[in-house]
């Protein structure tokens, strides 16, 4: 009858070793790429075939290095040091396939799971610490008295990472009973390349990024991981055998025979075993409310929805505390939305606090749209939300802080464009291209931004593009390739016209709007307070003008003339007039867009007029009195820091 309980306890609970592993967090930036069909990509999926052909290794870690010079690749992979070799195999097996499609052309990635860790780069990374690309996750769940736990987990982990260290698979797992119900559960673990001293080093650095008071959390690097818990989380028959007892055993109870009666031997067995079975049955729930609860504190491409509305929630005094009761000092930026804060967490990371107005365009919808879009949405090229405040009539966001402004501080101050040369430039193009890709077609939503300018790409300290500010965002279904509107939002002149003056939205409205970012971008010049100049009244209708003219290296900012590639630049002006034609199906896909800025053997097609909404004053006005009826304005804002946005994000009722 025991038998019969635990097989129906197995149909309920079950475990395989076959299932997909546990995806973490992924990152490759994109700063050295591969040609496709090179003697590159040939020795990259050699690396790949040699990890996942030596992922049955007994330690759960190989290095390996093919090709040479300059076509070397660098590879390894890890994995979590209580996991049996099977399990480690499917997740190594698995990495090698998932990494190829998040990462295509990049020489350097890494890819966490739960299981396993898989990394490779064009330069050799062996033996030495990376602690520039560390992704924290944590149970947004406070402890009861944070101060104490705090010091139980800091020095638990402590000597824990002396033991990971100083081991030979640089692995150490822990179960500290502090009473009877208060129980820690700790990892740590190393790459077995890293010396002691390097190992220790690095784990001390990732301990010191675990958000504090949280009863759970992790920091992963591409070298090292930390882990605590208050429930089991690994295998317990992994842990290190207790030391044996000092104390002599009681002699044995006596039978008839000298010995243990069978009825209790029947009774102690079967007391164990059914002990056994609850403990995995409570610790297969526990698992799955804690991983439920996490939350990702940064990283490109999150794979599963640990973001929950409610584990993203702050409160509001924890708000007021970083930003210091909202002090003018701390105070980035203000738009027709609210005003936008720099704050600081408890734990040392900065953040950006967007405090919308309680009379803002932005109402409670909009404000929804937007946590459940950016929460959604983890790419290296889009602004990551960390969370969000809703507490009576206060709405706030919470972003991570780019220290870089906005494209429209640099772009269009004459003091500050010589710090944007061609190849940063170019660099950005393709990085805005990449997050709206990423939006629209390899995400798991389809969307649609419909505020694509300037002022809403914010740089980051590489001067990496980040797509911002999703307020105004629509979700698309699979199938879905348009939608209408009878409220048009966004900024003139950036606009599609079909968009405009039908409400009519597509991917292709994006598209419009990437191609006068683009022109903008290799012009210097701002397309919204554009003055007659040729003849021209928009930057557009300027720019088809020297195209057609043939003169289309007389538009480049002026600022660039001494370094620049001409190939580039005349393709990228050949690229925006494409984006802006009239008609949405002679526009690229942004797909093809990223094919196009990649490799120059893409031929483009020659593009037609493109669509002008401002040919001249007076069609200007005319347009302008047709659209004003039931008209509010507002102002729209980039997420901090960022420069005030003068640009107006109109709402329109069309004909």
């Amino acid at each position: 009858m025991f038998m019969a309980v635990v097989f129906l306890f197995s149909l309920g609970f079950p475990i395989t070793s076959k299932a997909d592993p546990f995806y973490l967090y992924h990152d490759c930036p994109n700063t050295t790429t591969f040609t496709p069909n090179s003697t590159y990509q040939s020795n990259f999926n050699l690396l790949l075939s040699s990890l996942a052909s030596n992922s049955t290794n007994t330690d759960g870690f190989h290095t390996s290095t093919v090709g040479q010079t300059p076509d070397t690749v660098y590879g390894l992979f890890l994995c979590r040091g209580d996991l049996s070799p099977d399990v480690c195999q499917n997740c190594v097996t698995f990495a090698t396939q998932d990494i190829v499609q998040k990462c295509p052309v990049e020489k350097l990635a890494f890819i966490w799971y739960d299981e396993c860790l898989l990394r490779y780069s064009n330069q050799s990374f062996f033996n030495t610490v990376n602690e520039g690309s560390m992704f924290r996750m944590y149970n947004t769940q406070n402890a009861t008295n944070q101060t104490s736990f705090n010091e139980r987990v800091r020095a638990t982990m402590n000597d824990l990472a002396a033991q990971a260290a100083n081991g030979t698979k640089k692995f150490a797992i822990a179960e500290t009973n502090f009473s009877s119900l208060d129980v820690l559960y700790t990892l740590a673990q190393c790459t077995q390349d890293l010396s002691s001293n390097l190992c220790n080093r690095c784990l001390q650095v990732a301990i010191g990024n675990l958000v504090p008071g949280s009863i759970g959390g992790r920091t992963l690097s591409p070298t090292c991981l930390v882990r605590y818990e208050t429930y089991l989380f690994f295998n317990k028959s992994a842990l290190p055998a207790p030391p044996p007892s000092p104390l002599s055993l009681p002699p044995p109870l006596a039978s008839g025979k000298g010995g243990l009666s069978t009825g209790i031997i029947v009774a102690i067995v079967a007391a164990i075993v059914v002990s056994v079975v609850l403990f995995v049955i409570g610790y297969c729930i526990l698992s799955r409310r804690a991983k439920k609860k996490y939350m990702a504190a940064s990283g490109d491409d999150v794979g599963n929805d640990m973001t929950t509305v409610q584990s993203l929630q702050f409160d509001f005094a924890s708000i007021e505390a970083a930003t210091r009761k909202f002090s003018d000092d701390n105070k980035l930026g203000e738009g027709g939305f609210g005003v936008v804060y720099k704050g600081t967490l408890p734990n040392g990371q900065d953040i950006a606090v967007k405090r919308l107005s309680r009379n803002s365009g932005q109402g409670v919808e909009e404000f929804k749209n937007e946590v459940v879009l950016v929460a959604k949405l983890q790419h290296r090229n889009l602004v990551r939300l960390f969370g969000f405040c809703l507490e009576g009539e206060e709405k706030i966001l919470v972003y991570e802080f780019v220290c870089n402004k906005s494209l429209d501080y640099f772009l269009y101050d004459p003091e500050k464009q010589g710090q944007l040369d061609w190849s940063r430039r170019y660099k950005i193009i393709g990085g805005i291209a990449r997050g709206i890709l990423y939006l629209h077609e390899d995400s798991r939503l389809r969307i649609i931004h419909r505020d694509l300018k300037a002022s809403n790409i914010l740089l980051d300290r590489d001067m990496n593009p980040k797509i911002s500010d999703f307020g105004m965002a629509r979700i698309f279904g699979v199938d879905q390739t348009q939608g209408n509107t009878s409220r048009i939002v966004g900024t003139y002149g950036y606009m599609s016209p079909e968009y405009a003056m039908h409400g009519q939205f597509s991917v292709k409205s994006d598209v419009y709007s990437f191609g006068v970012l683009v022109l903008e971008i290799t012009t210097g010049k701002k397309n919204t307070s554009f003055y007659q100049t040729d003849g021209a009244e928009d930057l557009v209708s300027y720019v088809w003008k020297h195209w057609r003219e043939g003169t289309p290296l007389e538009l480049l900012d002026p600022t660039l003339t001494d370094s620049y590639s001409r190939t580039e630049v005349m393709r990228c002006i050949h690229l925006g007039l494409l984006c802006v034609q009239e008609d949405p199906a002679e526009r690229p896909t942004m797909a093809t867009i990223v094919l196009m800025l990649s490799s120059y053997s893409v031929s483009l097609p020659l593009p037609q007029q493109p669509a002008f909404f401002y040919q001249t004053r007076t069609d200007q006005s005319l347009i302008l009195r047709g659209l004003e009826t039931d008209q509010s304005t507002s102002k729209s804002e980039s997420l901090p820091p960022f420069s005030v946005d003068e640009e107006p994000i109109t709402e329109v009722h069309p004909r």
